[in-house]
């Protein structure tokens, strides 16, 4: 008996402890304000703008202009209502939801006083809440965890650059040795095969005047030789009677040669000096002075028989009548093709097997003498030896310049970004499928298998100043149709995977990828626990 009532004495001195220990406060009130709402003395409005009885705090009708006197209640609009939820997450909700019919609170307390019939889940949410964030905090570890692995890559991938860049240079050095090399051996060759190019030319040069001055030789002496025949008096003067003695000047076949058909080949005079006949009459008079001999054969498309190609076409055949009354003799004799009409002489069907032989005997036919050709030879070798050299010499710089280039970009906090690079990731919806390259650029593919869109090039980071790593940019895409160019906002979040989760277009042009990576993954607070969602909070 003697211990059972120093039990309920212990009981109820305990009880007595804890009743000292509470803080007492109107309904709808956090601890933290409690002392403001003291029963004993009168209460004052928390923004300073009066003081009421304490009778008046929770008498549904409002007296604080900021409504603190209504914690509990409906009464004022901008008031505020405080869920405990012990067990769960505590709530602020507008006490306009207080007694609404509405179950806001989990532990039920904002119904007090209405027909809702609400039941306190708490607990039950409270333990939904931190499994998920049990299973949020485990997935957060293992994605850090594979982050140190993606920093450990990534600095392992720097130190290999940075010996690949020494490696380079070193390289460098010994092709720029080289290259220096050869093109000393490469002067050394060209400056004989200059000099033998030359004398070559100079020769050649030589021989062509020669050939030319020939050949007007040759073409002077036989206009002074047709000047001769055709003067008939040789008093040294070719009249237009003298020309209209030649049936050959008949051309248009009426069987007599007119005075204008004369004076066509005379330029339109009466007369022509030896001087003027082989300047420029000469030019006029040639292709029916070459028929009157029988040497000239107009073009034809029909091969002639073998028979009939020794003998000379006869003096005024229908072929020849024919010919020289067409459009093509006529461009002959104009002024305006003076410069063209002896290239027009030559056998216009067979120019392309005459330029095709022509082509062949060059080929058969050395272009040098042979020690000419060796110096040639030997300068084109020291060539090709440089110009192979140089092309070693390009070929790594372009390698190390790419390499400094990567070591220069900002791949996040300890290189965790690096390892990304060289990847990409895509995204399907509807119509399209997205590519994100981190560091590289953004696309879009339609489908249907049309041609890709440029939406960005990598730009830089964006995300706010406290984690600037979450959010990258990629910009000057491909300008839209009476719009601005396009760009692409990548938005990071923590993720076992690095994957693209999704794509909008928020504005036009404008495009939000959104990707999951290990790389953003930060270390949980509190591996066993997190206290702000595992806290149990008592109404004392």
């Amino acid at each position: 008996m003697q211990e059972i009532l120093v039990f309920s004495l212990l009981c109820v001195a305990s009880g007595a402890v804890v009743r000292a220990a509470e803080v007492l406060r109107p309904r709808g009130i956090v601890l933290s304000k409690a002392s403001f709402y003291d029963p004993t003395r009168d209460f004052s409005c928390l923004d300073g703008s009066g003081t009421i009885p304490f009778s008046y705090v929770n008498d549904e009708y409002c007296d604080c202009q900021d409504g603190s006197d209504e914690p509990g209640t409906a009464a004022c609009p901008n008031g505020f209502f405080y869920c405990t939820n012990a067990g769960h997450t505590p709530l602020n909700i507008p006490s306009s939801r207080v007694n609404d019919g509405v179950c806001d609170c989990c532990d039920a307390s904002d119904e007090y006083a209405s027909n809702a019939n609400c039941v306190d889940t708490c607990r039950e949410l409270g333990r939904a809440a931190r499994e998920e964030a049990a299973k949020q905090r485990e997935e957060r570890l293992k994605g850090y965890q594979l982050r140190q692995s993606m920093i450990e890559d990534g600095r392992k991938k720097k130190k290999e650059a940075e010996g690949k860049i020494e490696e380079l240079k070193k390289e460098k050095e010994e092709a720029d040795a080289v290259r220096s090399e050869k093109e000393e051996i490469k002067k050394a060759a060209e400056e004989p095969e200059k000099l033998a190019l030359e004398e070559n030319q100079a020769f050649e040069a030589e021989k062509k005047a020669e050939a030319e001055a020939e050949e007007k030789r040759k073409d002077l002496a036989e206009a002074r030789t047709a000047f001769v025949i055709l003067d008939n008096n040789g008093d040294g003067i070719l009249t237009v009677g003298e020309l209209q003695s030649r049936q050959t000047f008949d051309t248009n076949r009426d069987g007599q040669v007119s005075m204008e058909e004369a004076k066509f080949y005379l330029k339109q005079e009466d007369s022509m000096t030896l001087e003027q006949f082989v300047t420029s009459g000469w030019l006029m008079v040639r292709p029916v002075y070459t028929m009157d001999k029988g040497m000239f054969i107009p073009p034809s498309t029909t091969p002639n028989p073998l028979d009939e190609s020794l003998t000379p076409p006869p003096m005024f055949d229908e072929e020849i009548s024919r010919y020289v009354n067409s459009r093509a003799h006529w461009n002959l004799m104009s002024d305006d093709f003076e410069d063209e009409a002896e290239d027009d002489y030559d056998h216009e069907d067979n120019a392309e097997d005459v330029a095709q032989e022509n082509e062949q005997k060059e080929e058969e036919e050395p272009k040098y003498d042979e020690e000419t050709q060796k110096l040639v030879d030997a300068a084109n070798a020291a060539r090709e030896q440089f110009d192979e050299a140089d092309r070693r010499v390009r070929d790594i710089a372009r390698e190390l310049r790419s390499l400094e280039e990567t070591q220069e970009k900002d791949y996040g906090p300890d290189e965790v970004f690096r390892i990304l690079e060289g990847n990409c990731y895509e995204y399907t919806d509807r119509e399209y499928t997205y590519r994100l390259c981190p560091f590289d650029k953004a696309i879009q593919k339609p489908k249907s298998g049309q041609g890709e869109t440029r939406l960005g090039q990598w730009g830089e980071w964006t995300g706010p100043e406290e984690n600037k790593y979450t959010r990258m940019l990629y910009s000057n895409g491909q300008a839209c149709w009476n719009g601005p160019t396009r760009s692409a906002d990548v938005h990071l979040s923590c993720g076992t995977d690095t994957k693209l989760t999704g794509v909008t277009e928020p504005n036009r042009c404008e495009y939000m990828f959104l990707i999951t990576t290990p790389a953003v993954c930060t270390k949980p607070q509190d591996l066993d626990g997190d206290e702000s969602l595992d806290h149990t909070h008592v109404e004392l």
